[in-house]
């Protein structure tokens, strides 16, 4: 599955968290399987040999998990999560990442495949249909909870689209800048 529909989904399972940073830790926990896709900085050969194998296992969600909650405020609540949206990686690969390629999840103690004989490809149309909605679903959180998936990138521009969704789907309306006195009447 893309690595953005990855970090979406981590993002959602993340909104019961008060703080920017600890959603942010989740969503780092969605996408840290794929660490061990920058094996392609070696050549293809390592790639295709060790993606899905590195980091796709135990010993990545229990170091990635480790990681999260020494760096979160709400430690537990994190490392949860931080396991939550790992497994949900995992999950998503084996369903969407392409016919014949496992999840090696018990290495380096094992080498035992785990696939799905229904995997879809990667270019499929459940793919681009579940990264729609997915997206869709972080553009409605402007809605509820007053953030959008932007503010990973940056809390003001996170600011200036979520206004915008509200102010579309919502009707909101923006306040007056403080001191201005709003006209009102034909003669203003």
């Amino acid at each position: 599955m893309n690595p953005l529909v990855h970090a979406e989904f981590s993002w959602l399972a993340a909104q019961g968290l008060r703080e920017r940073r600890d959603r942010i830790l989740v969503t780092c926990a969605g996408l840290a399987p794929d660490l061990d896709g920058l094996t392609l900085l070696g050549g293809e050969e390592l790639y295709v040999r060790y993606h899905h194998v590195l980091f796709h296992g135990y010993v990545g969600a229990l170091l990635t998990a480790a990681v999260c909650m020494g760096l979160a405020r709400q430690r537990l609540r994190v490392g949860l999560l931080a396991l939550g949206t790992f497994h949900l990686h995992l999950l998503c690969d084996l369903a969407g990442s392409g016919p014949g390629w496992p999840i090696y999840y018990y290495w380096p103690t094992s080498f035992r495949e785990w696939f799905w004989q229904g995997q879809w490809n990667l270019s499929s149309w459940q793919n681009a249909v579940i990264g729609l909605i997915t997206t869709l679903a972080c553009f409605a959180c402007a809605l509820r909870w007053r953030r959008t998936f932007v503010e990973l990138l940056s809390p003001r521009w996170d600011a200036e689209v979520t206004k915008t969704l509200r102010r579309r789907f919502l009707g909101e309306r923006e306040a007056p800048a403080p001191g201005s006195a709003e006209r009102s009447g034909p003669h203003g």
